[in-house]
């Protein structure tokens, strides 16, 4: 297995462009100031050995040296020594809803942004415990099955948008029956759902199916995410903004349904919470979770890891020694050719 033991020092390489640009405004600044204290021609006859290519070349080999600097103090890695490992944890499904409700601005910015990051706290809150994400709107679907990847799950739930859901609605059992699914099915006892929606619209048996689920040994929690005032849904029509209307023409407004998120979370033995209070929601959440009896399981881990950062830093201590040898004038050895 490959990695960087400190990945933080790649952002380093941000500064690249940067140095490229400053470079190539450098090169025009002399070039200017070249051009008005003389012509070409008189500046090669007076500075006859100056090269018009060495400041690139020992640039480009500063830059290179630059690099390999940058990969060395992240210190590639690569696994030797693979090793399973006993863990105990609880097995938890967000399910988030991206249906176009969800782009309503009743909360700022919107509702599906500030399910997002909530999503992306909780995740990091449940660390050592196994991590599921489930998208739905007129149906649900498996965006990433259960594990301990939690950049990657915090990744899915970032790029979860409505343009991802082919029918739209708000099939808040579907994404209990997945979920149910989705989890081993030895698993009886050490499992929960987290639902992430503003309940708007859905099918009458959700209640019913949340109780069954409950029967299944599975706690489902649901998070409120809008205002009962409601708010009107953005669209885009040809390029121009707009609000979703409905038949008769009048913009359609959509408001949190409390009482059914409150209902489902009470039939699936779990507790409702309102987004606007997500920090409290999160320990709250977490203390829910962390009574839910844990389950052991069986993981393959790499407990060591060989490093690689001298290779990269010998070359880059040899690029940066050649970038200070080579001067700025032409090789003597090869006349009047300007080469590097």
């Amino acid at each position: 297995m490959f990695r960087f033991e400190h990945p933080e020092y790649l952002w380093g390489f941000l500064l690249i462009p940067l140095l490229i640009v400053l470079f190539v405004f450098m090169l025009r600044a002399r070039q200017q100031a070249l051009n008005n204290f003389g012509n070409n021609t008189l500046l090669a006859q007076l500075v006859p050995t100056m090269s018009k290519y060495k400041h690139t070349f020992k640039f480009i080999l500063l830059m290179i040296a630059i690099i390999l600097l940058l990969i060395s103090w992240a210190n590639p890695q690569w696994g030797t020594k693979r090793e399973k490992v006993k863990r105990k944890s609880v097995d938890v499904f967000i399910a988030l809803d991206i249906s176009y409700s969800m782009l309503a601005e009743d909360v700022a910015p919107n509702r599906i942004e500030r399910a997002r990051k909530f999503s992306e706290k909780l995740i990091r809150g449940l660390k050592g415990d196994r991590v599921g994400t489930i998208i739905f709107a007129g149906n649900a679907y498996l965006q990433m099955p259960l594990t301990t990847d939690y950049s990657a799950a915090q990744l899915f739930v970032k790029s979860a948008n409505p343009d991802m859901a082919p029918s739209q609605g708000t099939a808040i059992s579907d994404a209990i029956d997945l979920a149910e699914l989705s989890f081993e099915q030895n698993n009886k006892q050490h499992k929960a759902l987290v639902i992430i929606t503003d309940g708007e619209t859905h099918d009458e048996a959700t209640i019913a199916r949340a109780e069954e689920a409950r029967n299944n040994g599975l706690l489902i929690f649901t998070v409120g995410v809008g205002s009962q005032e409601g708010g009107l849904i953005p669209i885009f029509i040809n390029g121009r903004s707009d609000y979703k209307r409905d038949k008769t023409g009048n913009p359609v407004q959509t408001k949190l349904n409390v009482q059914m998120l409150q209902e489902l979370a009470e039939a699936g033995g779990g507790t409702y919470f309102n987004l606007t209070d997500d920090d409290k929601i999160l320990d709250a959440l977490r203390t829910s979770i962390d009574k839910i009896e844990k389950r052991e399981f069986e993981q393959r881990m790499f407990n060591e890891f060989e490093s690689y950062f001298q290779y990269f830093l010998f070359f880059a201590i040899l690029f940066i020694i050649a970038e200070f040898l080579i001067s700025y004038r032409k090789n003597r050895w090869i006349g009047d050719k300007d080469i590097f």
